[in-house]
């Protein structure tokens, strides 16, 4: 019989799925007894409620693009005591999600399930903290209804997809996290968790990301050249950021490079570019454009990147060896992505005196900083993630066999 894993994501930015999208290629891969593993991803709040979905799934989207400093202090908030970790499992949401998930799991019965999204784990810790409580206990007067404890919730990993922490992440009922560094293993550890418990294996990218055509074919297609040094600006996949502010600023440098924005699913953004780069005179070459699925190719063929700090796009810009400099940020999460990223000399991050315009006239000005940046990435990136994570799964699964 073969072994089957659940993959739980939700869609509150692209890292999640492509995050799940990358462990599942690897698992599918991988043979138990003669039999291939069955692997499936499910969107969490999709399989809750479409209507949540839109409202979670949205409300992350247009936060992050009209009012990022709002979502930042609901983010601090949920780190303060009064929302501690282990303390969501009361949530009134997760709650709910717990209940849908009952069904999940009755259906499916896997035998491990993966989580590159919180909320899902959080839900399903709910369950198997009721069902352990019940079985632990004496009282058959449980509040818990009796149907909750035939369901069988299996061993559970979180996949973090940020190169920080937060409490929701951090569930006792987890047996294994997987953390993008060391620095991002000790936080986990200082909030509790056992450092058994901690891999270190990165985040996970598709195989696929990995391969690349070369620069000169590449830049050429886009009608650039591939012997001047090139700027990638972009803003995520929905173009969050001061993306058309940051363009002007590097409009305005008196340096010869070329420039591609990369403006994501937000037409209207790369519209309002395309009509500025018309009425304003320039000196730069400049191509512009939208949702694009060849990033593998791009982040090879850039010698800088400017961008927000999301934990998918920052790991995909150190698996290509590229220097980033951070002008924009969401709070939160990515705030503190860019942290981890200045502690490794990895990125360079604007300040009111350090702008945009001096960070980069000393990058270009003088090669030999370009180079030490790119020193620090290799010391830090992380290759076969989704490879790692998959023999864990295929050990732990073994175990249980035994």
């Amino acid at each position: 019989m073969s072994k089957k894993v659940l993959i739980m994501s939700a869609s509150t930015g692209g890292g999640h799925n492509r995050a799940a999208r990358a462990i599942k290629e690897e698992l599918e891969q991988k043979i138990i007894d003669g039999i291939p593993v069955q692997c499936e991803i499910i969107d969490s709040l999709k399989l809750v409620n479409n209507t949540m979905d839109k409202i979670i799934s949205r409300g992350y989207e247009k936060s992050a693009i009209y009012t990022p400093k709002a979502y930042g202090r609901v983010y601090r908030f949920s780190e303060t005591s009064l929302a501690s970790k282990n303390e969501f499992k009361g949530n009134l949401l997760t709650s709910f999600m717990a209940q849908k998930f009952k069904k999940l799991l009755k259906d499916s019965q896997p035998d491990l399930i993966i989580g590159t999204h919180p909320f899902p784990m959080i839900a399903l810790s709910t369950l198997k903290k009721s069902k352990d409580t019940y079985l632990n206990s004496t009282n058959l007067s449980e509040t818990f209804s009796r149907h909750s404890y035939d369901i069988k919730v299996p061993p559970m990993i979180s996949v973090l997809t940020d190169y920080t922490t937060h409490s929701t992440w951090i569930q006792n009922e987890i047996s294994y996290y997987i953390a993008g560094h060391e620095y991002v293993k000790e936080l986990l550890v200082v909030e509790g968790v056992e450092s058994s418990k901690v891999k270190t294996f990165g985040i996970p990218v598709e195989k696929s990301f990995l391969s690349n055509r070369d620069r000169e074919t590449v830049l050429n297609e886009l009608g650039l050249s591939p012997d001047k040094l090139t700027v990638l600006l972009m803003g995520g996949s929905f173009g969050a950021g001061n993306i058309k502010e940051t363009l002007a600023e590097l409009l305005s440098i008196d340096r010869d490079f070329q420039i591609l924005v990369i403006t994501g699913r937000n037409q209207s953004l790369r519209e309002k570019i395309d009509k500025n780069l018309a009425l304003h005179p320039h000196d730069k070459s400049v191509c512009v454009l939208g949702y694009t699925n060849k990033m593998n190719d791009i982040l090879a063929s850039i010698d800088v990147l400017i961008t927000k700090p999301g934990g998918l796009t920052t790991t995909e810009a150190l698996l290509k060896d590229v220097p980033m400099i951070v002008p924009y940020y969401i709070p939160g999460q990515e705030e503190e992505n860019l942290e981890f990223l200045t502690n490794c000399g990895a990125a360079l991050r604007t300040t009111k005196k350090y702008t945009l315009s001096v960070l980069l006239k000393v990058l270009i000005d003088d090669s030999s900083r370009l180079d030490m940046l790119k020193r620090n990435i290799k010391s830090i990136r992380k290759f076969n993630s989704s490879q790692n994570i998959a023999d864990l799964v295929v050990d732990i699964l073994s175990e249980e066999k035994n």
